[in-house]
């Protein structure tokens, strides 16, 4: 762990100055300035594509800069790689995580910190350890590709807390956090200031900017448009701040109950045979058409699992017995197709390489899962088709891309999960299931995406979201449960329910909340 001594100079521990950067048909940093004082907490706000990811890469030295200046403690440096940034004391934790799968957590972390911090056998100890301490338990010896997405954010920051680092650079670091585990974090980033330590984070959660960071710098489209003291400012006044606009950003919705159950599962037990994950436990859930179920849970509790048996990746197989039914026909051993035929869409937790194939372009992320929707015909690709679902994805749910051509690795992560949802919306399905459908996307995409999600809701569809963003869950579902453990709580009204209850289910008390009028939170 770092162990700074507060530096009293007043020489920043990093400037930036007129920073520019332009990508094929986009201007994606314009002259941007950004000043850092050692052991600050500085916020980075700013809506999906407003240029907040590429400033990151430029300062860790993944992208450099077209031009301007980056002053590291008072020296002009040329960052040209991760590796000299991480020399230099600056260590980062990417929203896309950047870890190998077919390694182990041991094996990333000895990666990361080089030759001279010992072979991974020899930073297990000093792993768990650290792991420990911050409340973000990890068994190093686990292969990567075992993880949750939860698991995986905590190897990305525990890798980060190991170094010797002087600036630490946050993006979403909280998006796949309960907030036990974000309080706790929070707990770790203020010491870390105290001791020295510079912090720049990035967040679409406004009340952790407010509660956390000391300043904060706003983008939009590429451009710094102002600074503020998150703390003197409500939400609101932030959201306007980042998108110009903040009416209907927060919505109530109106709860509804449904009509007959669309998903049904009944009894669904199953074996996990990795010895790290989750194995499920009688399993009873039912969606019905017309509601948004919302499931809560601390990753890895059996959310991907669920996920995986739900969606078809993962079949039953004929001897357990569970009974899994879309809209009264029996498909627990369906392949992933024939379930699409039965009115399944499904949002997947991972954007880039399960929601969408990085290299291709949007058009034919559309026809991935799209296909069947009369863009194929006779084995022959509908090429206009295509890319007319593309656009009108685009069109629908203000994607901010320069057309339909453009590959998804490209696009900013919330504009990427606005066109995944978009895709399988606009297929009209009777059963949507998405998980973490707002992940570390802006206060307009999360309303957007939220919106549309209730119109689905209000056609006739029937819903189920699987999120560890509570606000988000009270705000959209009709019902709610928590997963622990692979058991699922029962469902009950969001109206009669509280967030401690919620809390409580996610911690194994399946008791049911006492009834009342509406949910005091």
């Amino acid at each position: 762990m770092p162990n700074h001594a507060p530096i009293p100079d007043p020489v920043p521990r990093l400037q930036l100055r007129r920073i520019s950067k332009r990508y094929p048909g986009c201007l994606a940093n314009d002259a941007i300035d950004l000043t850092i004082a050692p052991g600050e907490i500085h916020a980075l706000l700013g809506e999906n594509g407003a240029g907040k990811s590429t400033l990151m890469k430029i300062i860790y030295g993944v992208t450099q800069a077209d031009s301007g200046e980056v002053i590291w403690q008072g020296q002009r440096v040329t960052l040209r790689n991760p590796a000299q940034a991480r020399s230099l004391g600056i260590g980062m934790v990417f929203q896309h995580f950047s870890l190998f799968e077919t390694l182990s957590v041991a094996q990333n972390i000895a990666l990361a910190m080089g030759a001279a911090a010992g072979t991974p056998r020899q930073l297990e100890p000093k792993i768990r350890e650290v792991s420990r301490r911050y409340g973000m338990a990890l068994e190093p010896e686990r292969l990567v590709h075992s993880l949750s997405i939860g698991e995986r954010q905590r190897v990305e920051i525990i890798r980060c807390l190991m170094q010797d680092i002087r600036l630490l650079i946050l993006d979403e670091p909280t998006s796949v956090l309960t907030p036990q585990e974000a309080d706790d974090l929070f707990v770790t980033l203020r010491r870390l200031a105290a001791e020295g330590c510079s912090i720049l984070f990035i967040s679409h959660k406004l009340g952790e900017v407010r509660a956390l960071c000391q300043s904060a710098t706003v983008l939009r489209g590429g451009r710094v448009t102002g600074h503020c003291v998150p703390a003197d400012c409500t939400d609101q006044q932030l959201a306007r701040l980042m998108v110009g606009e903040a009416a209907q950003l927060i919505a109530n919705y109106p709860k509804v109950t449904g009509g007959d159950a669309f998903l049904e599962v009944r009894g669904l037990s199953w074996h996990n045979p990795d010895p790290f994950g989750c194995s499920l436990k009688d399993i009873n859930l039912e969606v019905r058409s017309g509601e948004i179920v919302g499931i809560a849970g601390v990753a890895g509790n059996g959310q991907d699992e669920l996920l995986a048996l739900l969606s078809g990746e993962q079949r039953l197989n004929r001897n357990e017995g569970a009974t899994l039914r879309f809209g009264q026909e029996p498909a627990a051993h369906l392949h992933p197709d024939a379930r699409r035929r039965l009115g399944l869409s499904f949002v997947p937790a991972e954007r880039l390489g399960h929601g969408a194939v990085p290299e291709l372009s949007l058009a034919d992320n559309a026809l991935l899962t799209a296909f069947q929707q009369g863009l194929v015909s006779k084995g022959l690709i509908r090429r206009s088709s295509v890319e007319a679902l593309a656009e009108e994805i685009i069109r629908r749910f203000g994607v901010k891309t320069p057309d339909s051509q453009t590959p998804a690795r490209s696009l900013s992560g919330g504009n990427l999960q606005k066109f995944i949802l978009g895709r399988e919306i606009l297929q009209q399905p009777k059963l949507l299931i998405a998980a973490h459908p707002t992940w570390g996307v802006d206060v307009g995409a999360a309303a957007t995406i939220h919106r549309a999600l209730i119109a689905l809701r209000d056609a006739g569809a029937a819903i189920l979201v699987i999120s560890e963003d509570l606000d988000e869950l009270f705000q959209i579902s009709d019902r709610l449960g928590a997963l622990c453990g692979g058991r699922l709580s029962a469902l009950h009204a969001t109206v009669d329910t509280r967030l401690s209850d919620v809390g409580g289910w996610m911690a194994g008390q399946f008791a049911a909340p006492q009834s009342r009028a509406s949910a005091t939170r």
